[in-house]
């Protein structure tokens, strides 16, 4: 594993509590990566649900599972993450996972933001199952995410912790805004 990016050390949280074949959320595709990687875990029996608001997310996320082998494993959603509780019913999903921000090698005006983003994180938090998790890689370096990365921090801290084991990560040896790894589980 590389230790040091976020994604990977998020992918080995996941792989490690994940039962196989399950259901999964990935509620930001951008480029596919962490569709591809559900895929894996889903196999053939399992589902995996892609969203993002922008096509050439869909288009790059199809050709990377289509290169992996993947091809028909993942339904791609061309719709928002604050709608995904008009895909999926509460109680159903094993994990979801989001990196907010915006599209690696996009255009950085269209990024997630605090509205939509907590939204889509309490959509999500009644749509998993009881022993299923949430994983987000905030990002807030650059020219977006400070807010996002506030009011995200503060709603989890926020949630009962009867219901909810929150567990943020922080690097303590990085400068310039590093991402804030965060694992959710619900009771």
């Amino acid at each position: 594993m590389k230790q040091s990016q976020i994604t990977d050390w998020c992918h080995e949280m996941i792989r490690s509590q994940a039962p196989k074949n399950g259901f999964y959320v990935d509620a930001t595709m951008g480029n596919g990566n962490d569709t591809a990687f559900l895929c894996s875990i889903a196999g053939h029996k399992g589902k995996v649900l892609a969203f993002d608001i922008q096509k050439c997310a869909l288009k790059a996320t199809q050709k990377l599972l289509e290169e992996k082998g993947y091809a028909g494993r993942a339904t791609l959603i061309h719709d928002g993450h604050e709608n995904l509780d008009q895909y999926v019913a509460e109680g159903s999903i094993d994990v979801i996972c989001f990196n907010f921000g915006y599209l690696p090698g996009g255009d950085h005006h269209i990024a997630t933001s605090p509205r939509t983003s907590l939204t889509a994180v309490s959509k999500g938090l009644a749509a998993l199952k009881s022993g299923g998790m949430m994983s987000l890689c905030i990002y807030s370096g650059g020219d977006s995410g400070f807010e996002e990365k506030e009011c995200l921090l503060a709603y989890l801290k926020g949630l009962s912790p009867r219901e909810y084991t929150v567990i943020e990560n922080i690097y303590l040896n990085r400068g310039n805004h590093p991402p804030v790894p965060v694992f959710l589980f619900k009771k």
